[in-house]
């Protein structure tokens, strides 16, 4: 599950504006590389959205079926609003629909579809072979 925990403006390249919102996801814990310590954390992502500003204001605190999921892109700079820092990062955090996720029980059969002995060798389909 996720939450829509805030709303921004955004401007298109011919300056209409639209809606994005702030989507959140579980508590996670990460262990820094400075000093070997976890801490608690949660990813964050965008989704662009056609509602107006009231409906954005109306949906924070709503939870969303999915994740929000870590994503290989083109690098590109971030700079790191408190900080100042600028880094170049290679990836992104994008919203996965809990309908697009696939469930454990649709990986094992995607396994056992995958697997080559699952299916006949002799092209005979069982069934015929117990008549």
């Amino acid at each position: 599950m996720v939450r829509i925990i805030n709303y921004k403006e955004r401007q298109t390249e011919d300056g209409k504006t639209f809606f994005v919102l702030e989507l959140q996801g579980g508590i996670e814990m990460a262990l820094s590389q400075e000093t070997n310590l976890f801490y608690a954390t949660a990813r964050r992502a965008f989704i662009t959205s056609t509602f107006d500003k009231e409906t954005c204001k109306s949906l924070l605190g709503t939870s969303i079926h999915g994740k929000i999921e870590r994503q290989e892109c083109e690098a590109y700079e971030y700079t790191v609003e408190d900080t100042g820092e600028v880094m170049i990062l290679n990836h992104r955090n994008v919203y996965i629909p809990e309908s697009v996720t696939p469930s454990k029980e649709d990986k094992a059969v995607q396994k056992l579809f995958a697997e080559e002995h699952s299916f006949s060798q002799n092209g005979v389909l069982e069934t015929e072979l117990i008549d």
